[in-house]
């Protein structure tokens, strides 16, 4: 089964490429030639999964965080009780901070469905304008 143990490296490579290792060291983790590294960087398939892996690895990473916000924003909530003036305002801070940066991630997510939408709108009456 040679087929099998080269998509097992395939895979691990990928995943220590996607998690940041440098070629150097994806290859010594893989057992592979940094050459080899450099080829399979070239193969548009190739790079296309690991953007795939990036993306996935991101959406989790992304998930978890979201999931955690809650916990986090409890914590800070709980700290601006303190009687420690220096904790209060350290929370009070990020609590603002975290608040400001949501309402623009969210904003620019309206604006940009809305963009998408215009240039659907578009490319729809420009695509039926030729075809009369």
């Amino acid at each position: 089964m040679p087929g099998s143990k080269r998509k097992k490296s395939e895979d691990s490579l990928l995943l220590a490429l996607a998690c940041g290792a440098t070629l150097d060291a994806a290859a010594r983790q893989c057992g592979v030639s940094e050459r080899t590294i450099y080829r399979r960087l070239e193969d548009p398939k190739f790079k296309k999964r690991l953007e795939r892996v990036r993306a996935d690895m991101v959406g989790r990473t992304s998930g978890m965080l979201t999931a955690a916000g809650c916990e986090a924003i409890r914590t800070l909530l709980t700290l601006q009780k303190d009687s420690t003036p220096t904790v209060r305002l350290g929370a009070a801070r990020a609590i603002l901070e975290m608040g400001l940066k949501m309402r623009q991630m969210v904003d620019l997510e309206q604006r940009m469905a809305e963009l998408e939408a215009m240039v659907a709108s578009q490319d729809a009456s420009m695509t039926g304008g030729w075809n009369r």
